[in-house]
């Protein structure tokens, strides 16, 4: 077994070594903070009408004010962060591709939803 030498005293050297050593790891899961949401009272009508569709297709997994888990990602800022949790780009294109034809265990909603509850729910989506 190998001994490390530490000159002066040993407790003093930890004491210094522990605050350096973890800093870093808690300082990386601080990431920005994310702008609030729109409150709902502030919706356009379209945007309204994808609130409705959030609530009835996508509430039971999604926290919509939050960044935390439920069964699914929390969609708080998710047009606000360059990617989504799943390392794919936050646009338009990406997340309509996930909703229409689901991914990992979300399931597609591609027969579920029509365009235009589509495009109100993207609306909604856009003001988290």
């Amino acid at each position: 077994m190998a001994r490390v030498m530490m000159k002066g005293n040993p407790l003093i050297s930890l004491r210094k070594l522990i605050p350096a050593t973890i800093m870093p790891l808690l300082v990386a899961g601080c990431g920005p903070k994310l702008p609030p949401s729109k409150p709902l009272r502030e919706l356009n009508p379209q945007e309204m009408r994808g609130y409705q569709v959030y609530q009835e297709r996508c509430a039971r997994c999604h926290y919509a004010n939050s960044e935390r888990s439920l069964h699914g990602p929390g969609l708080q800022g998710l047009y606000k962060l360059k990617y989504l949790p799943s390392g794919a780009p936050a646009n338009d294109s990406r997340v309509t591709e996930v909703i229409v034809n689901g991914h990992g265990l979300m399931p597609a909603f591609g027969g579920k939803i029509d365009q235009q509850q589509l495009k109100d729910l993207l609306a909604y989506l856009h003001t988290l």
